[in-house]
């Protein structure tokens, strides 16, 4: 008999408005809450999250809202810096989002007195997705509509500019040479570039288009997931996203009804998904940094599913 996989969400939070995009801190903060950022028509809130599978003495999920920031324009995506800390005094919140009028906001926070932020500006089109460069955090990269990959330094002026062949639409930075980059185009296009020479060093191709997204498996760097067409795509390059503690599960989002977000998560060992959810409208979609759990944005909630190792 087949294990139904359909689940409902096994945490929810309630929002004022509407969640366009959420996002989890990939990195250490310093801190036994897990940092989470979710963005929605004009504001981000920055919030922590600590999970029973986190901590046995906590029954469920506690969210707190650490600070809400206006932000003036519709939020398309949201990228952590590796600076943000918890555990100094005083505490450091750094992020970058994207913005529905094409430009980049860099936020630095203490949860106090201390709240800037700087703009940047170049790109001409929508911004499909942005990234800090993972160890110093002193880089941004960003891809757009506008056919364009561009790396910014924390002034706000542009350090690197590639020209792509069709819509940017997703960005990752390797986690430990930070001298590549990955850069996914909407026609199926996957490029490696090295930073220091300027130079594209490995290409991949998908024959399903549109591609919509990919992502870098951290775990192993020489995994690459993508969503093509009605196709999820994976590249092993030694012969969409992943996890990050387990380099075999990776989680989608799509309209196969139209109406409502479809979630799943898959696991490599297995040809069905090993957790399907819905949502009524669903965007955004991010791993915890530890745990096999999963948040994706709605309307006027956070929600979380949970799966096994």
């Amino acid at each position: 008999m087949k294990q139904d996989a359909t689940r409902n969400a096994a945490y929810t939070v309630d929002c004022e408005d509407y969640v366009h995009v959420v996002e989890f801190n990939p990195f250490d903060s310093g801190d036994s809450g897990n940092l989470l950022a979710y963005g929605g028509n004009n504001y981000v809130v920055i919030g922590t999250c600590t999970f029973q599978e986190d901590e046995a003495d906590i029954g469920g999920l506690q969210y707190k809202t650490l600070q809400t920031i206006h932000h003036g324009v519709r939020v398309g995506g949201i990228a952590w810096s590796p600076e943000t800390r918890l555990d100094s005094l005083p505490a450091v919140i750094k992020f970058c989002t994207s913005g529905a009028d094409m430009k980049i906001r860099l936020f630095t926070s203490d949860l106090q007195d201390k709240n800037e932020y700087k703009v940047l500006e170049g790109h001409s089109d929508f911004i499909n997705d942005l990234v800090f460069d993972p160890k110093e955090g002193q880089g941004i990269a960003s891809v757009s509509d506008d056919h364009t990959c561009r790396i910014w330094n924390l002034e706000g002026m542009q350090t690197s500019h590639f020209a792509l062949n069709s819509p940017g639409m997703s960005v990752c930075w390797h986690p430990e040479e930070t001298f590549k980059l990955m850069v996914a185009e909407k026609n199926g296009t996957i490029r490696f570039y090295d930073l220091m020479s300027q130079q594209a060093i490995l290409s991949l191709e998908s024959e399903q288009m549109p591609l919509m997204s990919a992502h870098w498996c951290f775990k192993n760097t020489f995994k690459v997931g993508a969503v093509a067409g009605n196709d999820w795509l994976i590249w092993d390059i030694t012969r969409s996203r992943w996890s990050t503690i387990n380099e075999n599960l990776f989680a989608t989002t799509g309209y196969p009804g139209k109406m409502a977000s479809q979630f799943q998560i898959h696991h490599l060992g297995h040809p069905q998904p090993i957790l399907i959810g819905s949502v009524a409208v669903g965007s955004g979609l991010s791993w915890h940094r530890t745990l096999p759990l999963c948040a994706v944005g709605g309307d006027h909630k956070l929600l979380f599913w949970v799966t096994e190792m």
